[in-house]
């Protein structure tokens, strides 16, 4: 069986240190390839340190991988040895259901359901292990080609934070002659307003502070706005088609509701760990939607992807070695990252 380093953590207090892992030979349909680069989401965090419920430890996470393909099962027709390829949020799923049929991976409700790439139950019956490996194991079904004019390190985030913002932007109609609002400027909200503003929207930034406001300019927002700053969702009542919210703490929905036009929509990809507040009234009044939205499937994935690689988009990051992976954690939940921690697996 192929050997992976890789770096684990033994329980939701514990810290990550370098281990060895196996990964199965590949099957007839599926790939093996060497992991170059991975990045940290905030949802490692999350399920590293049990704060979505438990955790199988020990815990390899990582769900954005981006590699070179090393090896390919006889009846793989997608990729070759050699192919520049990535995996995102989830390896495996049943195939058969009405979500998997309609590309939505994601929302597989078959048997077993969504296999993630880690902390989950793989097909071999053993617990998955995320990219934060130097290789991988996977259905060809469940693996994207990155395009040449990405280069992997920043093509690795675009598997998670690049698809979460693509999905909504797209489904909710982000383009010429709409107002769009990003709200928070991190990971994922780097990735949302440099996709909006290629779809041709009108694009602001909401966020706590103006600390980075510069850089959402660069990215291609025309508006910033700080909500540290009193009045402000005040100032900007009825304004946008669609907000999209990457913040995963406290907010003010009631107060991002009534930013929204009529018939307006606000979709959450960010997950707050705890309940929200919410006065049905904004919605009502002005027939406004609230919505979530999740990754997207692979399908969707690939279109992410080419769409990148079409109008010279990719996440910002700051690479770091497997040995930095402790800190990275800490300066992640400190916000002080611009804009994703991605690893450098050759350090491992």
């Amino acid at each position: 069986m192929p050997h992976a380093l890789a770096y684990a953590i033994d329980g939701p207090t514990g810290r990550f240190s370098r281990t060895t892992i196996e990964r199965r030979e590949p099957g007839p349909t599926e790939v093996l390839f060497d992991v170059t680069h991975a990045g940290i989401c905030h949802s490692d965090i999350h399920t590293a340190r049990g704060e979505w419920g438990p955790a199988t430890y020990p815990l390899v996470p990582g769900h954005e991988l981006a590699g070179v393909v090393r090896e390919v099962g006889a009846q793989v027709t997608k990729f070759s040895v050699g192919d520049r390829v990535g995996v995102g949020c989830f390896v495996d799923s049943c195939g058969t259901c009405d979500s998997c049929r309609a590309g939505e991976e994601q929302f597989c409700d078959g048997p077993g359901g969504t296999v993630w790439t880690y902390n989950a139950t793989g097909r071999d019956g053993l617990p998955t292990a995320g990219g934060y490996s130097t290789c991988i194991t996977v259905e060809q079904d469940y693996v994207c080609s990155i395009p040449d004019a990405i280069e992997l390190a920043n093509a690795a985030p675009l598997l998670c934070a690049g698809i979460t913002m693509y999905s909504p932007l797209k489904r909710w109609g982000a383009g010429p002659g709409k107002r769009v609002a990003i709200v928070g400027m991190g990971g994922l909200g780097h990735m949302g307003v440099q996709i909006a503003a290629a779809m041709g929207a009108e694009v602001a930034v909401i966020s706590q502070t103006r600390s980075k406001e510069a850089d959402g300019r660069r990215f291609g927002a025309s508006e910033y706005h700080a909500i540290s700053e009193p009045g402000t969702l005040r100032s900007l009542r009825k304004r946008f088609d669609l907000i999209v919210s990457t913040v995963s703490g406290a907010q003010d929905l009631n107060g991002l509701i009534g930013c929204l036009r009529t018939g307006g929509a606000l979709v959450d990809v960010g997950l707050p760990e705890h309940p929200v507040t919410l006065s049905l009234s904004g919605l009502v009044g002005q027939r406004r939607v609230l919505a979530g939205s999740q990754i997207g499937g692979i399908a969707e994935t690939q279109e992410m992807l080419d769409f990148c690689a079409e109008h010279g988009l990719a996440a910002e990051i700051e690479l770091i070695g497997g040995e930095d992976i402790n800190d990275a954690y800490d300066r992640v939940v400190a916000s002080d990252v611009r804009y994703r921690f991605v690893i450098d697996t050759s350090t491992f």
